[in-house]
Order: C-alpha cells, then structure tokens, then sequence
C-alpha cells in the first residue's frame, strides 16, 4: 500500500515534468543564440536569462510565458554568437581616452606622413602653445629610422613639440623643447634611461624610458575634467567593441576618485581592475590596503612596477647585447627601493604586476619574485598572491619553468607579437626569436596567459588580438622569417586568454570569466562564429551587443 505521503510526492514530480514548473523570473532573456559559455560542463547553449547582476539560467529552452516570467526584455539574437565577456587584461584605459582627445599618429604608415600629420595640427594651435602627439610607430616606416628634432623645427620653430611612441616608452621633442628643459650634449643619462645622442654627442631629439621625466614636468598637466572626459571616452569606445572588463595599470588615486564618481552615477560602462602605480599611489596602496569592490565593478588591489623598457626603443634589457644596437638595455626599477615593497605586498594582500620584455629583466622579476616569496611565507595575507609579470615577451627556456614553479602568471598581448614582427628578428636575432612571445611553450608547460592589448600602445580591438593569438601573422597576413608560427594558440585558448584566464589573474573566477547560472551577467555578442570562420574572416567581424552586469552598454542591434 502506497503512503499518502509517497503518493503526494509522485503527484508534484509528474506534476513538474509536465511542463507546469516554476517558471525563472527574469529582466533579459536572450534567445535563439549560438553561446559559447566556457564552461566544460555546458559548453554550448542557445538561451540566456538574466536577474539583475547575474545569469539565471543557460540552456536550450525556446522562451514561453510558462518557462520565463516576470515579464522579460526579449532579445532574439537570430542565431548570432555569445561569449563570455571579453577582458582587456592590460590596458591604458584613460590613455585609450586622450588618444581620441589628442593628436593621434596611430597607424601612419611613414615619417614623412606622420610629420605632416603634425604639421598640419601645429597650424591650427598659438604659436607658443604646447603640441603632445601620440602614437608614432617606426616598424614598417619605409624611412627606418626614428624622428628628430630637425624633423620637427622646421615647421614648428615656437611651438614646444613631444611626441609619443606607441609603446610609451619614448618621446621625440623639438629645439625648443629641449632648450626648455636645458637638456644640452652636456645632460648625464638618467638612471633606467638615456637621452639619445648624433655622431657628434647633441641630442636627436629622441627621449627613452626615465629621460622622458627630464621634460615631463614641462608639459601642461591636464586637469581633472580632462582626465574625466577621457576615462568616458575610453569607456565608450571600449565597450562599443566588446570589453566588459579592462585591467588598468598605472593608475593615481585621483583616477581612482574619478572612476568612484563614473561608478557612482551609472556611467562605469565596464569593470575595471586597476593596478596603481609605483611611487605615491603604491606606498598607498601598501598602507591602507586593496580596494574590493563587492560589486565587482571597481577594484584595486595591485601596483604595477618597471623593470625595463620597450624592445622597439632599444630599452628592453637583455642578458646580451641587441644585434643591431651596441647596448643591452636598461633597468628602470632600483633593487633598494623594489624589494622592502614587495615584502610588504605579500603582508599585505597586495598583487604585483611587473612589466618586464627582455630575458635579463624577467630573470631579475623572477629573482626577486622568488626571493621575496622565501622570506614571507607563512605570513602571507594571500597564500596564491598571483603575481603577473606583464608583457613577457622573451623568457628564456629555463625561466619559462619558473613561471610554472613559482606561479607566476604571465600577461601577455598578442598584437605586440604581430607588430614588433617587422623588428624583433633585428633587435634580437634568429636564435633568440625563439624564445619571444611563446604562448604555446607557456601554455604547453601548465601556465595560463591572461590577453592584454597594451592599448594605446596597440589599437585595443579584441578582434585583433583574437587573429593575432591565433594566427602570429599582422592583419596583412605577413609574418617575418624565424616568427615561429608553432607558438600561436587554438582558439578555445584565444578565448580562455580574454575570458576565464583574465578572471582568475584578477582573482574573480568564482563570479566572471564563463557563462553559467550564478555568475555575473557579463556578455561579448558578435556577428561572426570567432570559433570557425576562416582566419582574416576574424577581423571584419562585428561587436553587435555588449552586456555588463545585466546591462545593456552598447548594442547595434534592431530591438
């Protein structure tokens, strides 16, 4: 005899797979997609439902009043493709800003094009009135060489001029700059940088790594609505090409404040994970602690150090002399004053993010890494501190290991790779080639590597990055001689490097990084399948809908 109790419970289980079961209570379904949730588990799905902040369920199930209610917004992707949203793991967020409020010299094919592009804005300014350009790149200039100060006194004699090198890491200037900041043939080369010089020891004009600091202090700051505007301009452009999160190095606190103010009124468009600079806002950071946003929004809990420069400016320290340049680089960072920080970081629960490019600077970051990890030990406020060595452009077979052993993570930017192409085998040789931008090797040893896009060092578009993780060719699809195409990784690895791997670098896996019920509702939604079609397809896809947090911060498409 059945027990009325039994019975019951019969009852309500048929009841249930009769298809009158609790309905999920939604803001955002979206339906009729191709989603790539990231999740091994479930790695494929067709819909999304959304309550407030987070993913409410991941399925297949088409939408009906009876599966789906609190009455929705409805969004039928007509069979377009989800991601989890995509991170910038290194970005100059309110650098990425001011390229659109400046004078941009980003993707001039030559000299004489980029000195005309600055003649023609030195004509619209007074004639005492301060020229900043940024973005100058010398990798495929037909010219091959830098500029100079000659350059740029011919058509701006009043006019103090400096412009910037993409990878920041060096300025060019004119005579009167130089006049300004007294820096003659007679000006020592600073500590972790050198002022460069002609055959006959005046100077070129050419200011790299810490010389830039010799005119810095020159240049009209800009004020705090300046830097505003340009934290929402880079907010828009960024989430208008699919970002939901960006990891933000260098930052003040006075960044910090305007990002509270943008959080505070609605108008922080996507995550930012900031990493505060060295110097006054790192001693900060050390003495009152991170700041962890439990909305996941705004957080701060890393500095980010120097160690070295630029290997397109000749700054990158290396274990052995460039073989077209009679140097090995420099170091910026002065071990003195480094190593009391990082021990105090580890006391602390602070992260640390190094940008290191040469073999000798990531043999010195591991170095002290290692030695500052022996000392404190027991008394870490963080047993896995997750440091990241940012950049890692070339490692030695040997320290690739050590990445591994001490757990470090390496952030690296695969468009670098396929700009500094059309120099690196000059700057570094056929056999160290091989040990440059190895993804595959890192990968292949157990490592994750978070995908960065250095911008605006770089253009800062995932579509680039994605192409250039997978394929290690310039969107021209050249690569130079010895560019190891072996190294590049598969495209579930291109998607790891802008979903999940960025999310456990910033310690937030638990809530980010796939799609599943439960996590945030961050959400990348583009046009092409990234995951099939033919490689140069890749770039000309589109961004077609941008969702954070629930929210919908950029959409292209008919609702």
């Amino acid at each position: 005899m059945i027990h009325k109790s039994t019975f019951a419970s019969i009852f309500l289980f048929l009841f249930s797979i009769g298809g009158n079961a609790e309905c999920i209570v939604a803001d955002l379904v979206l339906v009729n997609g191709t989603v790539y949730t990231g999740n091994l588990k479930q790695p494929m799905a067709q819909t999304i439902a959304i309550k407030d902040e987070f993913i409410e369920y991941v399925g297949n199930d088409p939408f009906s009043d009876s599966a789906f209610c609190g009455n929705p917004k409805i969004i039928d992707l007509t069979g377009q493709y989800v991601f989890p949203g995509f991170v910038d793991a290194h970005g100059h967020l309110k650098g990425i800003g001011y390229r659109e409020l400046t004078l941009n010299l980003q993707g001039i094919n030559s000299l004489k094009e980029t000195l005309d592009a600055v003649k023609a804005y030195v004509l619209t300014q007074d004639s005492d009135e301060w020229v900043i350009g940024r973005g100058w790149i010398d990798k495929v200039w037909p010219e091959k060489r830098f500029p100079t100060k000659q350059d740029i006194d011919i058509f701006s004699p009043d006019n103090p001029v400096v412009l910037e090198r993409a990878d920041g890491h060096a300025v060019v200037v004119n005579t009167i700059a130089l006049d300004l900041a007294k820096i003659t043939s007679q000006t020592p080369d600073p500590h972790g940088g050198f002022i460069e010089r002609d055959s006959s020891g005046e100077p070129t004009g050419l200011l790299v790594d810490m010389a830039m600091n010799l005119i810095a202090d020159l240049i009209p700051q800009p004020t705090l609505k300046m830097d505003e505007e340009a934290f929402i301009k880079g907010l828009q452009r960024n989430v208008s090409l699919g970002w939901t999160q960006i990891h933000t190095p260098g930052a003040t606190y006075s960044d910090i404040s305007i990002l509270q103010k943008l959080k505070s009124q609605g108008d922080l468009l996507q995550r930012v994970y900031v990493m505060v600079d060295d110097g006054l806002p790192a001693e900060r950071l050390l003495e009152e602690g991170p700041l962890l946003d439990p909305d996941h929004f705004l957080t701060v809990r890393t500095i980010k150090m120097y160690s070295d420069g630029a290997l397109g400016s000749r700054g990158a320290a290396l274990l052995e002399k460039y073989d077209d340049y009679e140097g090995k680089g420099h170091f910026i960072f002065i071990e003195n004053e480094t190593k009391p920080k990082l021990l105090k970081a580890l006391k602390s629960g602070i992260q640390i993010a190094t940008h290191a490019i040469g073999d000798h600077a990531n043999r010195v970051v591991l170095d002290w890494y290692e030695e500052s990890f022996n000392k404190v030990d027991k008394n870490r406020a963080v047993a896995d501190p997750r440091w990241r060595i940012e950049h890692s452009q070339n490692i030695t077979p040997i320290d690739q290991k050590r990445f591994l052993k001490l757990g470090i993570i390496p952030s690296m930017q695969p468009s670098h790779a396929i700009g500094d192409l059309h120099f690196a085998v000059d700057r570094l040789g056929l056999d160290r080639i091989n040990n440059a931008y190895a993804w595959r090797d890192l990968i292949d040893i157990g490592l994750i590597i978070p995908g960065g896009t250095d911008a605006p060092v770089e253009i800062g578009d995932p579509r680039i990055e994605f192409y250039a993780a997978v394929t290690r060719k310039d969107v021209d699809g050249f690569y130079a001689e010895g560019w190891n195409l072996h190294q590049r990784v598969t495209r579930e690895e291109a998607l790891k490097m802008f979903t999940i791997w960025p999310a456990i670098a910033s310690f937030q896996e638990d809530v980010k990084g796939t799609i599943e019920k439960g996590k945030l509702a961050d959400l990348s939604i583009f046009n092409k399948n990234l995951m099939t079609i033919p490689d140069h397809e890749i770039l000309e896809s589109k961004n077609v809908l941008t969702i954070v947090g629930g929210r919908e911060v950029f959409s292209s498409i008919d609702q």
